[in-house]
C-alpha cells in the first residue's frame, strides 16, 4: 500500500459513521474546514472544539457530527491543506516527467512547483503547529508524513524510475536519491521557515536548478 493509499485510507476512517452528507452537508464541512485552519494556526492544537465551532458559524455538536473528535478535524486540515500544497507538483510530475524529453526542464518544473506549494506561510506555519505538537499527538506528525512527504515522495519515485528504464537516469537506490533530491531542493527553506525567515526568490531558484543539476550529475547517463 502506497502512502497516499495509506492516508485516504486513514482519512475514511476518521468520518464518522452517520455523518451528514448531500451538498449542504458538504458546504457546511468545508466551512468548518476553513475556520479550524485559521483557528489552529492562530491558536495551535490547544484550541477548543467552542472556538472552532463558533469560527465557523456552528453548533458544537455540528463538529462533532462531521469530524467526531478534534484529532480527526486537525487531521483533515491537514490532508485539505496538502492537497492544495501538492496539486500542482504532482500533475507535473505525472503528467510530463516520467515521459519527459527534456529531464532537467520537467525535473526543474516539478521541483519548482513543489518548493512553492510547501512554502506559502500557511502550509510552514501549519507545519511548525505539527511539530510543536509532536511529542503529547504523534499521530499529527504520521498524517503530515503520510499526506506530504510519503505522498510526493512515491509519486517522485514513479517517474524517476520510469526515467531510470527509459535510459535517461541510473538510479540503485530510489529512497536515498528521492531523500537526497528533497534535501537540496526543499530542506533549506524548511529550515529556514522553522525560524519564521524565508530565502530571497533568487536563492531559491538558484538552489532549485543547482540542486537538480547535482542530481542529474549523479544520476544522468547523458543519453
Amino acid at each position: 500500500m502506497t502512502a497516499h493509499s495509506t492516508a485516504e485510507t486513514a482519512r475514511a476512517a476518521a468520518t464518522p459513521a452517520g455523518a451528514p452528507t448531500g451538498a449542504r452537508a458538504a458546504r457546511k464541512r468545508q466551512a468548518i474546514l476553513a475556520a479550524a485552519r485559521t483557528v489552529f494556526l492562530r491558536e495551535g492544537f490547544g484550541a477548543g472544539v467552542d472556538q472552532l465551532a463558533a469560527e465557523a458559524g456552528v453548533s458544537k455538536v455540528t463538529v462533532y457530527n462531521h469530524f467526531g473528535s478534534k484529532e480527526n478535524l486537525f487531521n483533515a486540515v491537514i490532508g485539505q491543506t496538502l492537497d492544495e500544497a501538492l496539486e500542482v507538483a504532482q500533475s507535473v510530475i505525472q503528467a510530463r516527467l516520467a515521459e519527459s524529453d527534456d529531464v532537467r526542464a520537467d525535473l526543474v518544473e516539478a521541483c519548482r512547483t513543489w518548493v512553492a506549494g510547501l512554502t506559502t506561510p500557511d502550509v510552514l506555519a501549519l507545519r511548525n503547529v505539527i511539530a510543536g505538537e509532536r511529542h503529547r499527538f504523534p499521530e499529527l506528525g504520521r498524517t503530515w508524513q503520510e499526506e506530504g512527504p510519503g505522498r510526493q515522495h512515491a509519486a517522485l519515485a514513479a517517474a524517476l524510475g520510469r526515467l531510470d528504464e527509459r535510459g535517461l537516469l541510473r538510479i540503485p537506490d530510489m529512497e536515498l536519491a528521492v531523500l537526497q533530491l528533497s534535501g537540496l531542493v526543499l530542506s533549506p527553506h524548511l529550515v529556514y521557515g522553522v525560524y519564521g525567515t524565508h530565502l530571497g526568490e533568487d536563492l531559491a531558484e538558484r538552489l532549485i536548478e543547482g540542486g537538480v543539476d547535482m542530481f542529474l550529475n549523479q544520476y544522468g547517463t547523458g543519453a
